[in-house]
């Protein structure tokens, strides 16, 4: 076969930026599986180019013509197919006209599928040429590229319409040097394209072959062509640029996305803005800068100064109209800032709070008041039980303001800083710091990975805020599926694990949800249903959240069933697999899942059991023996226990299994002595209890 290297290339209007990435990437990826899967490219190497004005995609090794494929149809059973003297039924005349073939009898392969005689037809199918399996993977990448918005246009013959994402211009296809023949959106292919629309060398720009697209891009029409190629460029300007002052650039990956899908040769440039705007909360200025102008702030040890960088799009040998055009834009955006941070600063978080009562927050469950109140109402209740009266007089003024920054200008002009102005306002009005503190933090964890509320005011006005979002949305029924879960319930259920759990939190879930229920009143007038939907949805987490800690679902389960307290559950992990390498932890674990159903069993069968064993019942020496290790063992693993030493604790228990592997094959214990059986059931009780103190060591047992 004659095996070459392949380009396509499509030339576009400018695409959406934030969609780049993905559609570079799902087009080359497509577009190769399409040519893999008609086998004119089995061992190909896939390099996607994704740049603001076109999609392409290099393949290696790819075939003019596919191999030609032997096919083997099964037919019929001879008996149908076949009449008694051997000529074709019209059943199978009637099969082999719809095959499109004039095949003899006698051509047929006759083959014994274990059952009986069947009747195969043999052929051979010619391979796809690569200008077939080519026009199928075109249409088949275009198919599924994630469009955000189709738009529709006309083609030059003025009565076409197609629909794209943009519209399109050319398409190159080279095999090699040759083009292939192929054609989509009105296009044929050729191998001309066009370079970057203010600096390329050459108007129009002639690949010579597959290999050379990139090198060609670049040097003559001034295009850095692959979308990491110029994102690493972008990185490594920025770098350089900011070292040169002195300085250090914002890190900002999903920033450094858009802006390499926004140009096509970068080139860095350092510009600045008067010192007077660093006066304004530089969140503010930052997310302004990043937001609106696609600028890279430039920090010194994490606090913003007044110069910042811009990725241009073309290269001037005299760079200094781009700068001041840039700085004259960036202006106005400041301006407005320091405007809004002016006017908002005129007016206390406290007048703002009954401006709350005119804002919806849910058509079921009130308005923005109402629920900070009922925030409120949880707030003091957690700080009272946490920290006592003084952490609830915070939480609950902390609380009370948390949501007076949603009335700000400039909150209303960045969403995206709602608690982070809070605060800011908040020390303006000479509020308790910690207080301060706490309006912004309440919302945190916004994010996987993200801080966590930094002192117990901010912790008691989080966990609040999220159990109201929670039993609340859950109480109307609002609960989230499988794809959807527009009011990020899954988020705010992983906060208030993480807080319970890594703020070493000592409070019952259980109350925390139905004190949490009541502060709805009448609102939700039957929660018992929806309150342990909403524990159910939290443990839920609980198991995916230790997994991303790197415990084993196993490890998991097994605490999580012990239900310990939360700031105790690493420490009963790390107990758990300390235990689980132990050579007697298959047993013993085994035991316990057997031990668990006896005595689920015997509950369900409403079998007497004692609250206590009695020695002079235990007749079989298997259980003697196991009643005095019991002895020796539960109250040396209880005593660790206590004192906080889980693995210790659960490293005692395997002293146990040989006693308890021959009790299990000695005794009984289904005796048919009520007497017996019943002081048997409570040695397995006490047995059950003394080993599922750390976890449920049942749920290890394979």
């Amino acid at each position: 076969m004659d095996n070459k290297n392949l380009l396509v290339e499509l030339l576009v209007e400018e695409l959406p930026p934030k969609a780049l990435k993905a559609l570079g990437e799902r087009f080359a990826q497509t577009l190769a599986d399409s040519l893999k899967a008609q086998d004119l490219a089995d061992a190909a190497v896939v390099t996607p180019y994704a740049s603001p004005r076109r999609l392409a995609v290099h393949i290696t090794d790819v075939a003019a013509r596919a191999a030609d494929r032997s096919l083997s149809q099964k037919l019929m059973p001879v008996s149908v197919g076949l009449d008694a003297s051997g000529n074709a039924t019209p059943a199978l005349l009637k099969k082999l006209a719809s095959l499109g073939a004039e095949v003899t009898v006698d051509a047929l392969r006759r083959e014994h599928d274990g059952k009986t005689d069947v009747l195969f037809f043999d052929s051979v199918a010619s391979g796809a040429t690569l200008a077939e399996g080519l026009q199928k993977a075109i249409e088949a990448a275009l198919a599924a590229l994630p469009i955000p918005k189709v738009m529709s246009y006309q083609l030059a013959d003025g009565w076409s319409t197609v629909n794209f994402v943009r519209p399109a211009h050319k398409l190159v296809a080279l095999h090699g040097a040759e083009v292939v023949p192929v054609g989509v959106l009105g296009l044929s292919a050729g191998r001309e394209t066009q370079g970057h629309r203010f600096e390329a060398t050459h108007p129009v720009v002639t690949i010579r072959d597959a290999d050379s697209y990139a090198q060609q891009m670049e040097s003559e029409g001034a295009v850095i062509a692959g979308f990491a190629a110029r994102r690493a460029e972008i990185k490594k300007q920025l770098e350089v640029a900011a070292k040169k002052e002195g300085l250090t650039p914002i890190d900002d990956e999903t920033l450094l996305d858009e802006v390499a899908a926004l140009v096509e040769r970068p080139n860095v440039l350092t510009c600045q803005f008067e010192q007077e705007f660093l006066d304004v909360p530089q969140e503010c200025l930052i997310l302004t800068m990043k937001a609106n102008q696609k600028y890279f702030p430039l920090l010194k040890e994490g606090r913003l100064t007044n110069k910042f960088l811009i990725v241009s799009n073309i290269r001037p040998a005299d760079p200094s109209a781009v700068i001041q055009g840039n700085e004259r834009v960036v202006r106005p955006r400041l301006a407005d800032a320091k405007f809004f941070y002016d006017q908002d600063r005129k007016k206390s978080l406290m007048d703002r709070i009954p401006g709350l009562d005119r804002v919806i927050y849910h058509n079921k469950l009130g308005t923005q008041g109402e629920r900070m109140q009922r925030v409120r109402a949880v707030a003091r209740a957690i700080g009272e039980r946490f920290g006592g009266e003084s952490l609830a007089r915070q939480a609950d003024e902390a609380a009370m303001l948390s949501k007076a920054d949603l009335l700000t200008d400039m909150v209303g002009e960045f969403p995206e800083l709602q608690g982070s102005m809070g605060r800011y306002y908040a020390l303006h009005n000479k509020l308790d710091p910690a207080v301060a503190d706490a309006i912004e933090d309440h919302y945190k964890p916004r994010f996987a990975g993200d801080q966590l509320p930094r002192g117990p005011v901010g912790t008691v006005v989080a966990l609040a805020d999220k159990l109201e979002t929670l039993v609340g949305l859950f109480g109307i029924g609002s609960l989230p599926t499988g794809d959807r879960d527009p009011f990020a319930l899954r988020r705010h259920a992983l906060g208030v694990i993480r807080m319970l759990v890594e703020k070493k939190l000592p409070l019952d879930l259980q109350d925390l949800v139905v004190m949490t229920a009541q502060s709805f009143g009448t609102l939700l007038p039957d929660t018992s249903k929806s309150n342990g939907q909403v524990l159910q949805f939290i443990y839920e987490r609980v198991s995916g959240y230790l997994r991303d800690l790197g415990y084993t679902t196993q490890e998991a389960d097994a605490v999580i069933a012990a239900r310990p307290m939360w700031g105790e559950m690493p420490r009963c992990l790390d107990a758990v697999r300390t235990f689980s390498g132990l050579p007697e932890a298959p047993a013993l674990a085994a035991a316990n899942k057997r031990i668990g159903n006896i005595l689920k069993k015997a509950e369900a069968e409403s079998a007497t059991v004692q609250a206590s064993v009695d020695p002079a019942l235990l007749q079989d020496p298997a259980e003697q023996a196991l009643h005095v290790a019991m002895q020796e063992v539960a109250p040396k693993a209880g005593a660790l226990f206590d004192a906080g030493d889980y693995t210790a604790s659960l490293q005692t228990l395997a002293a146990l299994r040989v006693p308890v592997d021959r009790f299990f094959d000695e005794v009984m214990v289904n005796a048919e002595d009520p007497a017996l059986r019943a002081n048997r059931l409570a040695l397995l009780r006490e047995l059950h209890q003394a080993m599922n103190r750390v976890a449920d060591l049942s749920r290890l047992s394979a």
